[in-house]
């Protein structure tokens, strides 16, 4: 069974304007994303999350609407705003670079000195 991994600071906000990019989701909806695409190595607690929902929306990265969820009971859904898709991809863009340079360093060997 896989161990959970501990989310670095500063990527939540990422990982919740990813998975509201691939689909409208409510709250709750968010967290089972990011466990999913994530493996099930991600398991982001709820008051974590509502918060970071909260943040987000102020800073206009996503935006908000009430809707009724899967089990017919009021939610607010979020949709990912035109400023949060390219928030999205920058972030992304810094993150592969940063875990590109990490791989290279974590996998040099002494002979390569």
């Amino acid at each position: 069974m896989a161990k959970n991994a501990d989310l670095l600071p500063g990527t939540l906000d990422m990982l919740i304007l990813k998975a509201i990019s691939l689909e409208q989701l409510h709250g709750y909806g968010v967290l089972l994303r990011i466990k999913q695409i994530s493996g099930g190595a991600l398991d982001i607690p709820q008051g974590s999350l509502y918060p970071a929902l909260y943040r987000l929306e102020h800073q206009g990265l996503i935006a908000s609407e009430w809707g009724q969820s899967e089990n017919n009971r009021r939610a607010k859904y979020y949709t990912l705003t035109a400023i949060g898709r390219r928030r999205l991809r920058e972030e992304t863009a810094g993150w592969n670079r940063l875990a590109t340079a990490m791989t290279a360093a974590l996998n040099t060997v002494p002979e390569e000195i």
